[in-house]
């Protein structure tokens, strides 16, 4: 079994030296998963034990330890080498649909152009040569008025395009922008830019287990609430059900106070392989409002413009074709687009239908996600201005607050040495600790 990328993630982060605390609090994971998890990352990476002798257990890793699993385990060369793969796959997905938009209005208006010219020479040959061409206002003449619909569809194309495109920074992923080409924003237009919380509850039990830590891994519920969503009402809050989740996570225990109210304490998340200081954490969890797209103003304006072009480009076309006699006498390119013009046209109207429909759907989805960050803030400002009460909580917290740095020199034993070496090196230790229990005993 593959170890987590998460805890494989954290343990980088940290530097390669953890305890099970240090890797729960850091990914947001639950302790027992945490520890399960760092054991057979131990055993398939090559990491080592070191317990101290409160019986705690650091584990340490080799910095080259993913290599070691590449090596090792099948599925994660299969997963990077997928990874990198459907990359690429799902960049030229995103591009098809701009490619599709401009191969329907070409097609489209290649066989409305055939169908005009081959209706004026029909018409040209009807009048009898060349009396009909003489006069400029005769019946034979088909007259097309010049206008133009929408921006030039192929401006993308012209040698000043990169130089112009480069200056406008239009995709944003997270919280950084990046450029984005015509094909990219065609995409971004229809669809979006994906979820901007997909990763909401990792952030979630990070925040929480960072909370916990900077508070010496003892808490008010109050302390917690700011990052929960569903805190109940009356009674549930009351009796602070809503922690629940957390001290399952987390392997917290509640303690109680002489006045009869509840901390909560975090043993497991006490212990670390080194000093840690106070982590910046937001004060409640944010969720980011949804974009309509990343791409610039116009660029949509583009998009938008080149699918009315190809929907009236699709009526006009439907208009010349219809009974079918033409596309049947013409055959070729004409032929071809009559037979999937219902297609042109469903993906005219859809080019336009799905963004519509999208932009109410996010100003409905941003409403509720607007109403969970007020909640949540309301609960943040409990913190800001406490009452007596609270302050009493968050001081009795304190009383447990604590952090347990395992050092080098409180080690009994480690997996990287032999044991027999490790009780030379510690003879002077272990002499001075007999001396100590027979005075103590005598």
């Amino acid at each position: 079994m593959a170890p987590d990328p998460k805890l494989m993630k954290a343990v980088e982060q940290l530097d390669y030296r953890v305890t099970v605390g240090d890797v729960a609090a850091q990914a947001g994971l639950n302790i027992n998963l945490a520890e399960r998890g760092l054991l057979a990352l131990a055993a398939d990476a090559g990491g080592h034990l070191q317990v101290a002798e409160s019986g705690e257990i650091a584990y340490l890793f080799p910095k080259n330890f993913r290599v070691v699993l590449r090596n090792k385990f099948l599925r994660l060369r299969l997963q990077e080498w997928w990874e990198k793969i459907w990359g690429f796959l799902f960049y030229l997905i995103r591009l098809s649909f701009g490619i599709l938009l401009l191969v329907s209005i070409v097609l489209i208006f290649l066989a409305i152009s055939i169908i005009i010219i081959s209706m004026s020479s029909s018409s040209d040959n009807d009048s009898g040569g060349g009396g009909g061409r003489s006069g400029r206002g005769g019946g034979g003449m088909i007259f097309m008025p010049h206008f133009w619909i929408g921006p030039d569809m192929f401006w993308f194309f012209h040698p000043g395009y990169e130089r112009r495109h480069r200056r406008q920074q239009a995709f944003y992923q997270s919280t950084e922008r990046r450029q984005m080409n015509f094909l990219e924003s065609v995409f971004s237009f229809l669809f979006g830019d994906g979820n901007p919380n997909a990763d909401l509850e990792e952030h979630r039990w990070q925040e929480i287990g960072t909370v916990i830590r900077n508070s010496g891994g003892a808490v008010a519920a109050e302390q917690i609430a700011p990052y929960l969503d569903d805190i109940g009402m009356g009674y549930q809050r009351e009796y602070e059900d809503y922690l629940l989740p957390v001290l399952t996570r987390f392997n917290g225990r509640p303690e109680v106070s002489p006045d009869g109210e509840i901390v909560y304490h975090f043993p497991d998340l006490q212990t670390t392989a080194q000093q840690q200081q106070p982590q910046a954490v937001p004060s409640y969890l944010q969720e980011r409002l949804w974009r309509f797209s990343a791409a610039t103003s116009g660029q949509i304006m583009l998009a938008v413009g080149l699918g009315g072009v190809n929907i009236v480009g699709a009526l006009m076309l439907g208009s010349l074709l219809r009974g079918g006699e033409i596309a049947a006498e013409l055959g070729g390119l004409v032929a071809f687009v009559a037979s999937i013009y219902w297609f042109l046209l469903g993906y005219g109207i859809g080019f336009l239908a799905i963004p519509l429909i999208r932009y109410f759907w996010i100003q409905w989805r941003n409403s509720k996600i607007e109403a969970r960050n007020q909640k949540r803030q309301r609960e943040a400002l409990v913190l800001e201005r406490p009452d007596p009460t609270l302050q009493k909580k968050i001081g009795y917290a304190r009383q447990f607050a604590a952090q347990n740095v395992i050092q080098q020199e409180d080690l009994v034993y480690t997996s990287e040495q032999d044991l027999l070496d490790q009780d030379l090196e510690r003879k002077d230790q272990i002499d001075a600790e007999w001396r100590r229990r027979l005075e103590s005993g005598s």
